[in-house]
């Protein structure tokens, strides 16, 4: 029963964790006007992902696949903002959906319209906590959660 209990704790804090970020992220971009980037934003699905995930295994505590989905939805975020990461730090070229050029604008009105809708570049950080980007941030974080998703999964698996 102690076993069950830590593990409700754990998705109650992983939901917990999430929404943070989520109401984090979009505070930093309506509140404090940090427009976000492309990958930015895809950043954001994982943690709404872990929610439903975190949902799931909160009430069938008896299957380790929920664990294991966690610990596979972080990797995908890992991977994205690990992408991102290497963007902003010029170790990966920009993927298409970051350069934010619009040809078929004709004249200045358009012009000058399209440049409200432009999001930054995936390069570009524009905001950062104690001097490290939010992606990096997302980077370390996600790591985290897999290794302690993980580690809690090898145990169950180990006490049954």
């Amino acid at each position: 029963m102690n076993n069950l209990l830590k593990l409700k704790n754990f998705y109650l804090l992983i939901t917990a964790f999430s929404i943070s970020i989520l109401i984090g992220a979009i505070y930093i971009e309506y509140i404090v006007g940090a427009k976000p980037c492309v990958l930015c934003k895809y950043q954001r699905i994982p943690y709404l992902v872990s929610i439903f995930i975190c949902f799931f295994g909160y009430n069938n505590l008896k299957s380790n696949i929920w664990l294991y989905l966690l610990a596979f939805n972080f990797l995908i975020s890992f991977i994205i903002s690990g992408y991102h990461f290497g963007i902003e730090n010029n170790f990966f070229p920009e993927f298409g959906g970051c350069s934010n050029s619009n040809t078929s604008i004709f004249n200045k009105e358009q012009l000058l319209e399209a440049l409200k809708e432009i999001p930054p570049n995936c390069k570009d950080v524009n905001f950062r906590i104690m001097g490290f980007s939010l992606a990096t941030i997302n980077v370390i974080l996600s790591f985290l959660v897999i290794v302690i998703s993980l580690i809690i999964s090898k145990n169950e698996k180990n006490k049954k």
